[in-house]
């Protein structure tokens, strides 16, 4: 779909990521200016209604299988994320 839509693999994924609303936001890290560049090229990625319902297949639960990491269920256990309504009086003006 990428090569479809004229643009990276990593633009795609983060295309997809700002599809799922207003309240989700991609958080790409990256320590070299070309890959940020290529990042903030997925905001012109713009997909159709039949284009997501298509990338979701993909990583639908029948089609994803297999163990997971160990350790990945570990790493946010012991973290204190402050909820959410407490970040909009800080983001204000931003």
């Amino acid at each position: 779909m990428a090569t479809r839509k004229g643009c990276t693999a990593a633009q795609l994924a983060l295309a997809w990521v700002h599809h799922q609303g207003t309240d989700v936001v991609p958080i790409p890290g990256t320590t070299k200016l070309e890959n940020l560049k290529q990042n903030i090229g997925a905001l012109s990625v713009k997909l159709t209604p039949e284009e997501l319902a298509e990338l979701e297949s993909f990583a639908s639960s029948e089609a994803v299988k297999g163990e997971r990491h160990a350790y990945m269920n570990s790493t946010w256990i012991n973290s204190e994320t402050p909820p959410l309504s407490s970040w909009r009086g800080n983001l204000e003006g931003v």
